[in-house]
């Protein structure tokens, strides 16, 4: 994982970002600091690019998703990006499962515009409306329930 990458995933947006002012960023890079210029100059040398993998399997569109990029993920769907990709990873997750774990409500509004399953469950079972109502985050648990999304049944 590069520099870049480690710090986001520590929340020090920061030195990531004074790790990519001398960096040359890859796609995954690009959507996660939300650098739309540099992802639009990647998705159009190399279109294929928009359904790339990392090494955990996740595409730039978890990474914009997840570290709210609504430009970068807008971006991205409208070149090609599957916003229900799905992670075949520890995590088991979908775009729309990332925006709702990290609260991103503008890039959950943008990924269901653009058809991403409001019931996509995670490895663990959870939908992103489970996720949204554990969280408190009534605003992005009503914009779900208005795409359809449905309560699970309380387990027993």
């Amino acid at each position: 994982m590069s520099e870049i990458m480690q710090a986001l995933h520590r929340g020090d947006d920061d030195a990531a970002r004074r790790s990519a002012e001398t960096a040359e960023l890859d796609v995954f890079e690009a959507a996660s600091l939300g650098d739309v210029a540099r992802l639009g100059e990647l998705l159009a040398a190399d279109p294929t690019l928009a359904e790339a993998r990392s090494d955990d399997d996740f595409t730039a569109l978890h990474y914009a998703a997840f570290f709210d990029g609504p430009q970068a993920a807008r971006l991205l769907v409208e070149h090609g990006a599957d916003a229900n990709a799905f992670a075949d990873n520890d995590l088991g997750v979908h775009p729309l499962n990332s925006a709702a774990a990290a609260g991103r409500h503008e890039v959950a509004a943008i990924l269901l515009e653009h058809g991403a399953d409001p019931n996509a469950p995670a490895r663990g079972g959870f939908t992103p409306l489970d996720v949204a109502c554990e969280n408190g985050d009534e605003k992005l648990a009503e914009l779900l329930r208005s795409q359809g999304a449905q309560a699970r049944p309380p387990r027993t």
